[in-house]
């Protein structure tokens, strides 16, 4: 299985603890993709269609659904849990997702 960067991914995320996103949903891949070749494990983003207007969320339409995307709940997880691969996100979504890493994680 080819995993991408920014590639939409169903991932079983249980079990979780406390605030974490629970349940299997739509993550999307943010590791590069010299780490998704080689290591086991790959960090991903979930999708959630609770739209709090966060500033570490980035709006989505996916799957006739307005969702969007959880930068505040990156995690790292072994490819195990990915069940199925879906689309990309598109090219604006894609900078958005820069934009908001690069926001929340570099100072």
């Amino acid at each position: 299985m080819e995993l991408e960067q920014y590639s939409i991914v169903l991932v079983n995320l249980d079990p979780t603890i406390g605030s974490e996103i629970k349940k299997t949903r739509p993550c999307v891949i943010v590791s590069p993709n010299e780490i998704n070749k080689f290591l086991r494990t790959i960090v991903v983003a979930p999708m959630t269609t609770n739209l709090k207007g966060y500033p570490t969320r980035i709006k989505v339409k996916y799957l006739q659904k307005k969702g969007m995307i959880a930068i505040d709940q990156i995690r790292t997880i072994d490819k195990s849990r990915i069940l199925k691969t879906f689309d990309k996100l598109t090219r604006s979504e894609i900078q958005k997702c820069k934009d908001i890493i690069r926001e929340t994680f570099v100072d």
